[in-house]
């Protein structure tokens, strides 16, 4: 689940968390440009990360057939999207699952963030003509589910999503205010920091899945706390 910026008064949520955000920016900033296999995308507003070949192809077999177990119709935090807004299909895969913690674990490594720190690996389906209109992975902290939120590991820090199978047309990732596009690259993993260097949130960071308009998209997205989750 996302916040939906209809919903959001540009640049007037209660800034939180402040402090730990822009401490964890700094320990993922680190730990990503020392790892020479991560390429950093080229962009001043955001802190954008990708690492190819993350995933193996039976990985991300196995992860889909773990998603198609558990999806339903997607929803936002805000309450049920419609059609016109989220229309994908989406659920959280077992997190027992030691395959999942294996995984969980190596995104973790990766960008040196705790890992208790980091929701349950939520999975999401698209389908012809399917999409996830702009929105923000950061909480709005004016918004009414935001007591229950600062309880179970405050705000997010860090996405990190990854492709698990390549539409055969549309399904970009799109940032419009950034001006980048990715297409889906099956086993890539992006990371993104969802809030600026001084640990405010970022509102460049508007993100949407384009609508697919052959075949089916796959992901997987995990994110990332200031504090430990639950």
């Amino acid at each position: 689940m996302r916040s939906n910026p209809a919903k959001i008064a540009p640049h007037t949520a209660p800034q939180t968390d402040k402090a730990a955000l822009a401490a964890i920016g700094r320990k993922v900033r680190a730990r990503l440009a020392a790892d020479p296999g991560v390429y950093h995308v080229p962009c001043d507003k955001a802190e954008i990360y990708a690492l190819a070949d993350f995933l193996s192809p039976a990985e991300c077999s196995e992860l889909i057939t773990m998603i198609d177990v558990v999806a339903r119709p997607s929803s936002v935090f805000e309450g049920p999207a419609g059609a016109s807004y989220r229309s994908s299909y989406s659920g959280d895969v077992d997190p027992d699952s030691s395959f999942v913690k294996m995984i969980e674990r190596r995104i973790s490594d990766l960008m040196g963030i705790d890992q208790t720190w980091g929701e349950t690996f939520q999975g999401q389906r698209y389908g012809p003509g399917q999409e996830f209109q702009g929105h923000y992975d950061w909480f709005d902290t004016s918004a009414t589910y935001w007591k229950k939120e600062t309880k179970v590991g405050g705000q997010r820090s860090w996405t990190a999503m990854a492709w698990l199978g390549e539409p055969e047309e549309g399904g970009e990732t799109n940032f419009s205010r950034l001006g980048i596009s990715f297409p889906s690259q099956a086993g890539t993993l992006l990371m993104w920091n969802n809030a600026r260097p001084d640990g405010t949130v970022n509102y460049d960071v508007l993100h949407a899945g384009m609508p697919v308009v052959r075949g089916v998209k796959y992901v997987i997205t995990k994110w990332f706390r200031v504090r430990r989750w639950l």
